[in-house]
């Protein structure tokens, strides 16, 4: 159950504010996931009113496909600064000409549900995006596209990938699908068979953030990966010595032996890179290489030479 408490005369003397306000404190409950109470505020009211006008605002972005672009972050070979992949990352401007942070908005898009339609949308352009870098002649990078809970839990899933492959063109190999542990430990028997038909297809698997979730090994074993995404909380106070880099090294370790490429995160230093290096990581994302940025900045970043790329003191 889900509480919300106003309280007479504290909050207010009118009735029906009594009960607005009150009505409010519990959707600030139902985020909780329930089994909460939560009392109301000024600050309380303000956030949800905000909330509700920012979920409006997104449902018709939705609606009319206004407003949402994507942002590409390259990956990037640790031992030669080879591009080797590029992650797609969903932007979006309202109306009023404002770039909402996505950690303003993607939640918003997961609990209501609007993620799953608009999703399409982003496998689709992403797609075509790395499809049409590859019939330019520019690298074979790979493109990575994150799935939502509500994505990755639709059984059409894997036919919506079929239709995108098809529409645009892209090698299945060329497309990687990035998922969460908190998403895998939902329902063992079924992850293991959706993840099973994107295997199928010669599309690639990461699990995204390792090390931040619960996913127990005995499973993790048993699921059809390809990637290991080292959490960037890891990778931010790498020290030789700290517990975090004890962390990092244990994680490289398990993908080593389970065969899978291992990613890290977050580089923002050239310290964080030779660590990275040292210690056997595969492949590197971070601003230390590149930030999120447009498609056409990102094809000029794809024309690099590799060598300029791997130097420790390069920045885009």
């Amino acid at each position: 159950g889900s509480i919300g408490v106003a309280v007479y005369p504290h909050d207010t003397r009118d009735t029906a504010d009594l009960m607005r306000r009150a009505e409010s404190a519990m959707h600030l409950a139902k985020r909780t996931e329930g089994n909460a109470i939560e009392f109301s505020s000024g600050d309380l009211n303000s956030d949800v009113r905000a909330r509700v006008s920012l979920e409006g605002q997104l449902r018709r972005a939705v609606d009319h496909q206004e407003g949402f672009f994507l942002h590409y972050q390259p990956r990037v070979a640790a031992g030669d600064g080879r591009v080797v992949g590029v992650e797609a990352l969903l932007r979006w401007q309202d109306a009023a000409g404002t770039v909402h942070s996505p950690a303003t908005f993607i939640p918003i898009l997961e609990e209501t549900g609007l993620i799953v339609e608009l999703g399409q949308w982003i496998l689709t352009e992403a797609c075509r995006q790395c499809h049409a870098w590859h019939q330019a002649g520019l690298p074979a990078v790979r493109m990575s596209v994150n799935l939502a809970a509500p994505q990755f839990r639709d059984r059409q899933m894997a036919t919506s990938i079929d239709r995108v492959l098809a529409e645009t063109g892209l090698d299945p190999n060329a497309l990687e699908l990035e998922v969460t542990e908190t998403m895998l430990m939902a329902d063992i028997e079924q992850v293991i068979r959706t993840l099973g038909q994107f295997r199928k297809r010669g599309v690639r698997v990461a699990l995204d953030d390792f090390g931040t979730g619960y996913s127990s090994l005995a499973y993790l074993r048993r699921f059809p990966l390809d990637v290991l995404k080292i959490d960037r909380s890891f990778v931010a106070d790498l020290q030789p010595s700290a517990s975090d880099a004890a962390i990092v090294r244990t994680i490289l370790g398990l993908a080593d032996n389970l065969g899978l490429e291992s990613v890290a995160e977050g580089v923002e230093t050239a310290q964080q890179q030779a660590f990275l290096q040292e210690e056997g990581c595969q492949t590197l994302q971070g601003f230390l290489f590149a930030r999120p940025q447009s498609a056409a900045d990102c094809e000029r970043f794809l024309a690099r030479p590799a060598s300029a790329i791997a130097h420790p003191g390069y920045r885009a």
